[in-house]
């Protein structure tokens, strides 16, 4: 499905800017990048931007028109910061237009457009499109990179497909440790209530002092490598 999801980037004057733009897709699970007419690509500095997404640098397609690059595309959605005076429908907000895309993007090459760094797509350039987004921003300045852009269209865009059930898509976690038996436990507080005795903490065994502890570490649930740890410093602290 994210396979049929296409960025396209309308001359972009600087090349670093593609190669972030390239890393942005990549953390999202995007692959299929079109240049049209930039200023300056295959460039160094893409690459260098790239950051271990230079793959997708290498596999971009360079085309001359936006028209060439949407073809074949279903939906085409251009991302302004600019409200036109287009009869396109906008989206207000990113996430619902990533629904959408990634709805259409189950059977067939869908794409989000964006214009050049200094002033964006032109009005022609939008009419070519089927649907207008914009990103809420601060009001008193809106003003994102053009990698930053597709970072955030790219992470709403993934974020509506993880949520798909077909997905597949499974968070990592950390590894759960294991817990301590019961025994376990005991031990550890038995081993504690001799140590306080034995330090001078307590002058004799002082059940309420060992309940509140007791409480204090069934809240804090330690796993068996934490419990060891605690046993070895309590063993250091004996005579």
């Amino acid at each position: 499905m994210l396979a049929n999801l296409r960025v396209v980037l309308v001359q972009t004057y600087h090349p670093g800017n593609i190669g972030a733009s390239a890393r942005a897709m990549k953390t999202m699970g995007l692959t299929d990048l079109v240049l049209v007419n930039p200023r300056q690509f295959p460039d160094p500095e893409a690459s260098r931007l790239a950051a271990g997404a230079e793959d997708i640098v290498e596999s971009a397609r360079v085309v001359e028109s936006l028209e060439a690059a949407v073809t074949d595309c279903v939906q085409v959605v251009g991302a302004s910061a600019r409200l036109r005076n287009q009869p396109l429908p906008h989206y207000d907000e990113p996430d619902a237009m990533a629904r959408d895309l990634v709805t259409q993007a189950e059977h067939d090459p869908v794409a989000l457009v964006f214009g050049r760094e200094r002033f964006g797509l032109t009005n022609d350039e939008i009419r070519c499109c089927s649907h207008q987004v914009s990103i809420p921003a601060n009001p008193d300045y809106g003003i994102l990179n053009l990698s930053q852009a597709v970072q955030v269209l790219a992470y709403e865009v993934f974020k509506a497909w993880r949520r798909r059930p077909e997905s597949g898509y499974v968070p990592p976690r950390p590894t759960q440790e294991r817990q301590p038996s019961r025994e376990e436990l005991a031990h550890f507080h038995a081993h504690l209530a001799r140590v306080m005795q034995a330090s001078g903490f307590i002058t004799q065994p002082h059940a309420r002092t060992e309940q509140h502890l007791q409480a204090l570490f069934a809240r804090a649930q330690p796993n068996r490598k934490e419990l060891s740890l605690l046993r070895g410093l309590l063993a250091s602290l004996e005579p």
